[in-house]
């Protein structure tokens, strides 16, 4: 019996990993879906999961269980696709695990380990969203928050949340260098750290909060700038993409996947949430800041890029989409990894020309119903024109 169930575990699990991933009848021109998600937690290994000695699991118990496996940083190296992941224990601890594929979309499997961070924080509880940035100093850095527990409150759910940096060349041997320390931002998380240098320094952008949960008087996406990526000091946050009133990015936002630069501007991913009567609903959306200016915002088309759809809408926290990871390759294709509901990881492609088209073309918002209707009016009555000249 114990060894005909982990056979069958086994077989069930190679299955999962070879699985075809298959592209969806879905359309906007913008970009396509897959049919599956690239990661769940039945992706995590067996022996990640069980313990494998019948004699001391004897009944072939879960010991260490996976509750799922989400927001991943993303990274192309030597012609091979690197996710590296969030994965939640049932213990709701997250950590870090490297899964790699050789297409992108499917096939993507964990290396042996997960990463274990170097200990230099004992307050730390939780780490989670890992943003992976290619340097122009050659090295790859991750950032990622790093969360400890509130004792300033009596309240055992209050946290305080920074923004934790590593290094490394390889995802195998990472260097935990000091946290991300803002002068003005009591709280931190969101963090992406820009591919290059601005004015000779590294630059963030960040999301200036009040508390764990709120961003209070932060009202958007930050940018900053500071002198050493060892120990990092933003001393003063100018705001990019603004949150605002009746929008997709009313009661928060944040920065997700790190920017993909472009001949036109450099092309942001981000989130942003609104309250609903079922609860916060959160959505991906993109924005575009200048090449010389990366805290200039010079497009910002209406709406969101990408919301949760059919089962997508289903998990943990349900009506969530988030992403942290990316990857541009050099004949333009992009791969956005997004997780859905807290729960699984997904991907969609497209380029980096139908990606500017949809930034730099697309109508922004108007900000009024009166003013969407006679939007939307326009573009009829020029499709109108054409539809009769067709005839």
């Amino acid at each position: 019996m114990w060894k005909s169930r982990y056979e069958e575990l086994l077989e069930d699990y190679h299955k999962l990993i070879s699985r075809k991933n298959e592209k969806t009848v879905f359309y906007n021109g913008i970009y396509e879906r897959y049919k599956y998600p690239v990661l769940t937690r039945e992706h995590i290994p067996l022996f990640w999961r069980y313990d494998l000695n019948p004699r001391t699991n004897p009944y072939f118990m879960e010991r260490l269980g996976v509750n799922s496996v989400m927001n991943a940083g993303a990274i192309d190296l030597n012609g091979k696709y690197y996710l590296v992941a969030r994965i939640e224990g049932n213990d709701r601890k997250s950590f870090f695990g490297v899964a790699e594929s050789d297409s992108g979309i499917e096939g993507f499997r964990f290396w042996d380990y997960p990463v274990l961070l170097e200990d230099t924080c004992p307050e730390e509880t939780n780490v989670y969203d890992m943003r992976l940035t290619k340097h122009e100093d050659g090295c790859i850095y991750g950032v990622f928050c790093s969360e400890s527990k509130d004792n300033s409150v009596n309240d055992l759910s209050a946290a305080v949340a920074s923004a934790g940096i590593v290094r490394t060349k390889d995802l195998k041997r990472w260097e935990r260098l000091a946290n991300l320390v803002t002068l003005h931002s009591p709280q931190q998380r969101n963090v992406v750290l820009h591919p290059e240098f601005v004015h000779g320094k590294y630059a963030f952008y960040t999301r200036p909060m009040d508390g764990f949960i709120d961003t209070g008087s932060g009202g958007g996406i930050g940018f900053g700038l500071c002198e050493s990526i060892e120990h990092a000091v933003i001393k003063e946050e100018v705001i990019t993409s603004k949150r605002k009133y009746h929008t997709i990015t009313e009661s928060k936002n944040g920065a997700g996947a790190v920017p993909i630069k472009t001949e036109k501007g450099w092309i942001h991913l981000a989130h942003g949430v609104r309250n609903t009567a079922a609860g916060l609903r959160y959505v991906i959306y993109a924005f575009a800041t200048a090449l010389d200016d990366p805290a200039k915002v010079i497009a910002e088309p209406s709406g969101y890029l990408i919301g949760p759809m059919g089962s997508e809408r289903i998990g943990d926290v349900s009506n969530v989409l988030f992403t942290n990871g990316a990857i541009t390759k050099n004949n333009g294709d992009v791969y956005i990894y997004y997780a859905s509901s807290d729960t699984r990881l997904h991907v969609a492609t497209t380029t980096t020309d139908k990606l500017m088209d949809y930034v730099f073309h697309t109508p922004s918002d108007p900000l009024r119903s009166v003013s969407c209707v006679a939007q939307r009016c326009e573009l009829i009555k020029n499709n109108l024109k054409i539809i009769q000249s067709l005839k």
